[in-house]
């Protein structure tokens, strides 16, 4: 029987720019507090061109409010690890049936043309409810937002992949999941957890359909992550949930993310990955 190859000396050596030359799309980077922002400013820093998605009007009506976009594209900016490398932002409402693929046009041509990477960050807060307050409009929002948007998305990615010359690498699609099939759930919040559990449960067929592609489709849980929604006491419990004592931070996740980007996850596809720190519920 002969050997196995082994990689080559040089080719185990770590670039320090392992995105250098890519481009992504993050969604739901509107605020520095969120993961979104810090998931795009590890793709920057890895190297990778970004393009910001934004919807300012959601976050205006959350109780941490908004920020400016101008000030979240300066922070990606700062970090990018490329100098050839570039930021672009833009807003838009992704429940609007047409939204998805306008802002994957939107971003592809912003980049240049190609799209390597997709980060499906963004998701409906507040609208909901336990089983016995739900209603109709709960549960239409949250599709709207949390799963029929991220679907388009992902068709829209894969068509502009499809037309493109094949080219190593493949593409990479992240989808974000919130740890609703985990123990306990999330009864306080149905509508929410019915549409990232639909997002969780569909991974593996994307994946599959995707293959052919190249591209890999993973889904990450952050876990419970300090992006400002929760103070006081309540916030000192969930940290007792910790081992080490702590929250989860937005650069937590998205240390997982940029590597699923990456060549070093090409193997890794139709996953769920918990990223929570050993969280005890």
């Amino acid at each position: 029987m002969p050997p196995l190859p082994h990689p080559a000396p040089e080719d185990l050596r770590r670039d320090p720019l392992p995105l250098r030359g890519r481009t992504a799309l993050v969604t739901g980077a509107s605020r520095r507090g969120g993961i979104g922002h810090a998931v795009a400013r590890r793709l920057a820093a890895y190297g990778a061109s970004v393009y910001l998605h934004h919807h300012v009007p959601h976050d205006a009506a959350m109780p941490w409010g908004a920020d400016r976009p101008e000030d979240v594209v300066a922070s990606v900016r700062a970090a990018l690890g490329d100098p050839d490398a570039t930021v672009h932002a833009g807003p838009g409402d992704l429940t609007r049936p047409d939204a998805p693929g306008e802002l994957l046009a939107t971003a592809a041509e912003a980049l240049g043309g190609r799209l390597d990477v997709l980060v499906a960050n963004h998701a409906l807060n507040g609208s909901d409810g336990t089983l016995d307050t739900i209603d109709a409009a709960m549960l239409d929002a949250h599709w709207q937002a949390d799963t029929r948007s991220v679907l388009l998305l992902i068709q829209a990615y894969a068509r502009h992949r499809a037309a493109l010359p094949p080219r190593r690498p493949g593409g990479r699609v992240v989808m974000m999941t919130s740890g609703q099939d985990i123990a306990g759930g999330m009864p306080g919040e149905i509508a929410y957890a019915l549409q990232k559990g639909a997002l969780a449960s569909v991974t593996r067929s994307l994946s599959t359909t995707l293959a052919e592609h190249a591209i890999t489709v993973n889904a990450v849980n952050p876990g419970p992550v300090d992006t400002g929604y929760l103070t006081g006491d309540a916030y000192e419990a969930v940290a007792e949930c910790f081992p080490g004592g702590r929250w989860g931070m937005p650069d937590d996740p998205a240390r997982l993310i940029a590597w699923l980007a990456t060549d070093e996850a090409e193997w890794v596809t139709g996953q769920v990955i918990d990223s929570e720190g050993g969280f005890r519920r």
